[in-house]
């Protein structure tokens, strides 16, 4: 097992060298896309960031890039797909019930359905986008949900080996979703999301 952690650590420096400056860009472009491919491992780029501009910048770098690319795929869902799917898909009854769930779900849960690490943003976009959320919602619950997220990835990525052997990362990770969900409450309040 930890001698997959070490391939991944090798081909992560590997590729920092063989990139050189191209290797960050590259790694923020990726970030965008990765929430729309959701084929691409979103963990691989935020620890890239992280190992060449430093924990810091790179953890700042990927948050935005990460926010932004979630809300580029929130508006293509929803000004390219949004009235095909009303007019074919949303008019069957499951279907429906399911936008109203999504619409109705709150800055606070949006948040923390975003702060777990292995939930697939790409399927949180285009539900969003497909449904009447709110573009203010969906952006307030997502900075804040990626706030927790990518630091997650981040520590996961530059400390892969020892997080797997510290019990105080699961305690760590816990106490994210908490401060996630509380923050995600305030905003709710303050801006009558």
């Amino acid at each position: 097992m930890i001698g997959i952690f070490h391939t991944i650590n090798d081909f992560i420096n590997s590729m920092i060298n063989y990139l050189g400056v191209a290797g960050p860009i590259l790694g923020c472009i990726l970030i965008i896309l990765e929430s729309i491919l959701p084929i691409l491992p979103l963990c691989v780029f935020i620890t890239l960031n992280c190992i060449s501009f430093g924990y810091i910048v790179g953890y700042i770098i990927s948050w935005i890039f990460t926010c932004l690319g979630c809300l580029l795929s929130f508006k293509i869902f929803e000004k390219k797909f949004k009235n095909w799917f009303d007019k074919n898909i949303r008019v069957i009854n499951g279907a429906n019930k399911i936008m109203k769930v999504v619409e109705k779900c709150s800055v606070s849960e949006l948040a923390m359905i975003v702060a777990v690490p292995f939930t697939p943003a790409f399927l949180v976009n285009i539900a969003a986008g497909l449904s009447k959320m709110n573009v203010k919602k969906f952006m307030a619950g997502i900075c804040i949900g990626k706030l927790f997220m990518v630091y997650f990835w981040a520590f996961i990525g530059t400390n892969l080996i020892q997080s797997l052997t510290n019990p105080i990362i699961i305690v760590k990770v816990i106490f994210m979703l908490i401060i996630a969900y509380v923050m995600s409450k305030i905003v709710t309040k303050k801006f009558n999301l």
